[in-house]
């Protein structure tokens, strides 16, 4: 029987979603060729028996980065003849994560929830900005209450120089805006978020838990979502991540095709068949920001209370 090679480039979200199932389903087809990925995706191609980390940078050009996959785009809409969210499943399954990753590592911080930020540059009506993030006020309300209802929390935030970054990391890297990601916390002056998880006892950090275990940052992230009892996590590619591994995970959207009717909901939406986790979706449209004097915190606290 032939094997089918592939290649990967594309952006992560487009890379957990349609390269790994994929490769995984030509896995179990005994179909699998030579796999080419980028940089620190090894671990997520476990499967692949012959495998290379060739790429340095992915690409938001899907005609390049998905060029060796059967579905071309991720954000399926009405209009193009698929439901939101809806993609073909005839060649796609995604790997057990949770199953392969399993460990005892982690059993001091349990129960642990995963707290997975962003702050990228991205496009949008006007003009390229900061768009999708928990911001100081959403995380000392996060973390205030998960850890006063006994959860440990891990608390995820790169800063774009762990794996291969697409074109919008790039500019993020070079306009330096996670520098904004600050506030007055009483008592204690100006902070950024890294520097709040500090005053709590039970918040880490995952990067000083990737030190302290001595692990590729790939790696890491799997066995630690393997682990945890939920995520509340920004909409995207991280999200489609913790997706994986079948826990409750509460959504905060506020930009993006996530936005569309059903998009999270379906059952057979992407987001759900990649592990059947529950999905809690918070929507707070951008958009509506100035008309309804900011963010919606009192949503999505409300909403975590529910979950968690």
């Amino acid at each position: 029987m032939s094997k089918i090679d592939i290649e990967m480039t594309a952006e992560f979200a487009s890379d957990v979603v349609l390269g790994i199932p994929y490769a995984y389903w030509l896995h179990k087809q005994n179909k699998l060729g030579k796999v080419r990925v980028c940089k620190g995706m090894k671990p997520f191609y476990y499967f692949a028996e012959d495998i290379e980390e060739a790429f340095e940078e992915r690409t938001l050009d899907n005609s390049i980065g998905l060029k060796d996959v059967p579905n071309k785009w991720l954000h399926n809409s009405e209009a193009g003849g698929r439901r939101h969210g809806v993609i073909d499943y005839s060649e796609w399954e995604c790997p057990p994560f949770r199953e392969h990753y399993r460990n005892n590592l982690f059993d001091d911080l349990k129960p642990f929830v995963v707290v997975n930020n962003i702050y990228n540059i991205e496009p949008g009506d006007d003009g390229y900005r900061t768009y999708r993030y928990f911001d100081m006020k959403n995380l000392c309300e996060i973390f205030n209450y998960l850890t006063n209802s006994g959860y440990t929390i891990v608390y995820k935030r790169p800063d774009n120089t762990e794996f291969a970054l697409d074109q919008n990391e790039y500019i993020t890297n070079s306009e330096n805006v996670t520098s904004k990601l600050k506030a007055t916390i009483t008592g204690h002056g100006i902070m950024n978020d890294w520097e709040l998880c500090g005053l709590y006892e039970k918040v880490h950090l995952i990067n000083d838990l990737i030190d302290k275990h001595d692990m590729d940052y790939s790696t890491f992230n799997l066995r630690l979502f393997a682990e945890t009892e939920g995520f509340v996590t920004i909409n995207g590619g991280g999200s489609q991540f913790c997706a994986c591994f079948g826990k409750p995970m509460v959504i905060y959207t506020m930009k993006g095709p996530e936005l569309r009717p059903g998009y999270l909901e379906q059952a057979d939406s992407y987001i759900k068949m990649l592990s059947n986790a529950e999905v809690h979706p918070v929507f707070d449209f951008w958009e509506e920001h100035e008309k309804n004097g900011g963010r919606n915190y009192n949503l999505l606290n409300e909403t975590i209370a529910k979950v968690f």
